[in-house]
């Protein structure tokens, strides 16, 4: 696994969070902790303008059907399917994915990483948890906080694992998934007080000119 550890460099480019419901606040933070100040996206127009999205911890059902009634939906899709690079955290692990075994029937799924998921497989609010996590490439353990987190069930093969926790049942199980331009967490990196996974986003991703310009 390649890991990250890409070189840090000047910061040019638009960053947006999905700002329909969530943790966007949070990620906000987490990018001024690194002088960058994100666009809220909540219309097709305000997509048009960044190069690269978050899409943060929440409720993956509700954000779903926001994305369908502010029509963010298609656009957002065309934009992944054309290389945007995307952070997806908890519920913004399940919408990115590419299907989860309880979902419901009415759950939009972006297919951005080839995984299948399982919602709240760590337990109900009260069973959540934080640990240290020992992240393929990054050095130093990162204080992981999971809260109501899904499972990565199924693991495509241009999918690569950059970090995983055991369960109950001391099955390994991924929590940190990357392919191609596009980043899952199984947990709340936002909350963690340490902007390095943001950090990383930032430098591993190749972004070229946004939709608006081309």
């Amino acid at each position: 696994m390649d890991g990250f550890g890409a070189a840090s460099r000047r910061w040019t480019h638009e960053v947006g969070v999905l700002a329909l419901q969530g943790d966007v606040r949070e990620h906000a933070g987490a990018f001024a902790e690194l002088g960058i100040t994100p666009l809220e996206v909540r219309t097709p127009a305000d997509l048009e303008r960044v190069d690269m999205l978050v899409l943060p911890g929440g409720e993956s059902t509700t954000m779903s059907l926001l994305l369908e009634s502010s029509g963010l939906l298609g656009p957002l899709r065309s934009r992944l399917q054309a290389g945007m690079p995307a952070f997806g955290t908890c519920a913004g692990m399940i919408l990115l994915s590419s299907d989860a075994s309880d979902g419901r029937p009415d759950q939009h799924y972006l297919a951005a990483v080839d995984i299948g998921v399982r919602r709240n497989a760590f337990g109900r609010q009260v069973d959540s948890f934080e640990t240290d996590l020992d992240i393929e490439g990054l050095g130093e353990p990162f204080h992981a906080v999971f809260i109501r987190a899904p499972i990565v069930e199924r693991v495509g093969p241009n999918v690569e694992i950059l970090a995983s926790v055991t369960d109950g049942d001391g099955v390994a199980r991924p929590v940190l998934c990357r392919q191609g331009q596009v980043l899952v967490a199984a947990f709340h990196p936002e909350l963690s007080g340490d902007a390095r996974l943001h950090e990383e986003f930032l430098n591993s991703a190749v972004v070229g000119t946004p939709a608006a310009s081309t």
